[in-house]
């Protein structure tokens, strides 16, 4: 039995994917060691697996809960100043818990994985939840204020894509990787996001290629899994007045936002303006909906609740206004509906650029007004080709391979066989010199 160590670093869309196919490793008869976020505890160890938190769960409520992280011009560098912190502490945590059948997995953030890879060999897969951070000059990623345009000469976006690394990703990284690499006695490093980050034994793509085609400039060798749909929070209590609402009338629209921290009020608002202008129904998924009221009857358009697992609901449903979270965006695909997509952050507007390009929605940008959400949902709507389209998505998803056990057989891959630590006994004095204390 190998252990697979999995780091998630992230929102609940960063983490879920890694939760799906660390179920599909451990069906498959593997020990899984789950790093990540303190909220995340609890449906880890519901699936089975060890648990060790990255950070406190103070510190991941505070940095959700900051604007500056939901703000294009700031979300990077305020990241970063929550991760940094966490690089070393982690870094030890993986020394303690490798042994020699061990594989490390990790997605964008797990830097702490990628140190035990150079400095001990430990087979690593990286994982890419989304493409937009496979940084590709051939096709670059959709980005509020640094796309690169498509139509310019190679040459031209190359040159483009560097001045990016190296004057905006490495500036914000390079200083507190670099200081611990300097511990650990290691060169610095550059080109951290174009090509440190990525495993040197497989990087693994969580998307169809028809989302995301593979590109020369990608990191090799890399496997395209297709989408992990797992959704599992937890089964919710029955909800016979969700059941009600569903089957009283037309099917109705789903708005959720995510994670991602908004006006909540104001989405609310925002919402009952497109049900007045459009007529159709809606179902809106806010941490300010009220619990669920035994025996209360249905009325209205509009019925709000905190959480309902969406690969249950979205069949249900007519459509979907989401933030561009691409766990979301891969169940709306599954489930043959067309999406409006309102990306504000991170990935998102490279997820919804790519919605679009599918055939299988629109993308509008915010900020939000009802009359435009409005036209864009009756074009969604009233458009046979997107229709035709997520008919034909949802078909090509139900006949590949499920995303959890095509990523669990590439993991596989490399176990047994692979690259060993070269001496046990070295790693616990690494350990203290990456502390200030010397070897």
């Amino acid at each position: 039995m190998t252990r697979v160590i999995i780091t998630a670093i992230g929102s609940a869309g960063d983490v879920h994917p890694l939760l799906g196919i660390g179920a599909a490793l451990a069906a498959r008869g593997h020990e899984i060691v789950f790093c990540s976020h303190p909220p995340f505890e609890a449906v880890a160890r519901r699936q089975g697996f060890a648990f060790r938190p990255i950070g406190s769960e103070d510190e991941y409520a505070a940095a959700m809960a900051n604007p500056a992280l939901w703000n294009p011009r700031t979300s990077f560098r305020t990241l970063w100043a929550v991760i940094a912190p966490t690089l070393l502490p982690h870094f030890q945590t993986l020394v303690s818990l490798t042994d020699d059948d061990t594989i490390l997995v990790g997605t964008l953030w797990a830097f702490s994985a990628r140190l035990m890879q150079e400095l001990y060999r430990v087979p690593l897969v990286s994982v890419q939840v989304s493409p937009s951070t496979l940084l590709s000059a051939h096709a670059p990623p959709t980005h509020p204020r640094l796309t690169i345009p498509r139509g310019l000469p190679l040459v031209v976006k190359s040159a483009l894509l560097r001045v990016i690394e190296r004057q905006v990703l490495d500036k914000v990284c390079g200083p507190a990787l670099n200081t611990l690499r300097a511990q650990l006695r290691l060169a610095p490093a550059t080109r951290i996001f174009g090509q440190w980050l990525h495993s040197t034994d497989g990087v693994l793509c969580l998307f169809p290629e028809w989302f995301a085609r593979p590109q020369p400039d990608w990191p090799t060798p890399h496997r395209l899994s297709g989408f992990p749909l797992f959704n599992d929070m937890g089964e919710p209590p029955p909800d016979p007045q969700l059941d009600a609402f569903l089957e009283a009338g037309e099917r109705p629209v789903v708005f959720t936002a995510g994670s991602t921290l908004i006006d909540h009020a104001r989405h609310e608002e925002v919402v009952r303006g497109v049900l007045r202008e459009s007529g159709l129904r809606g179902l809106l998924l806010t941490p300010r909906a009220p619990e669920p009221c035994a025996g209360s009857s249905v009325s209205g358009v509009l019925l709000k609740r905190r959480y309902v697992p969406m690969r249950t609901l979205l069949p249900r449903c007519r459509a979907l206004v989401h933030h561009g979270g691409i766990g979301t965006a891969a169940l709306a695909y599954a489930a043959g509906i067309a999406q409006v997509v309102t990306p504000f952050a991170h990935d998102q507007f490279d997820n919804a650029q790519r919605v679009v390009a599918s055939g299988c929605g629109v993308r509008l940008d915010g900020p939000l007004h009802a009359q435009a959400l409005a036209r864009a949902l009756k074009q969604v709507l009233g458009d046979p080709s997107i229709a035709t389209q997520c008919g034909r998505m949802q078909d090509q998803l139900a006949a590949s391979p499920d995303g959890c056990g095509a990523a669990a057989r590439f993991i596989e891959g490399f176990m047994r066989g692979s690259a060993r630590l070269p001496d046990r006994e070295r790693v616990p004095r690494f350990a203290m010199a990456a502390t200030g204390h010397g070897v």
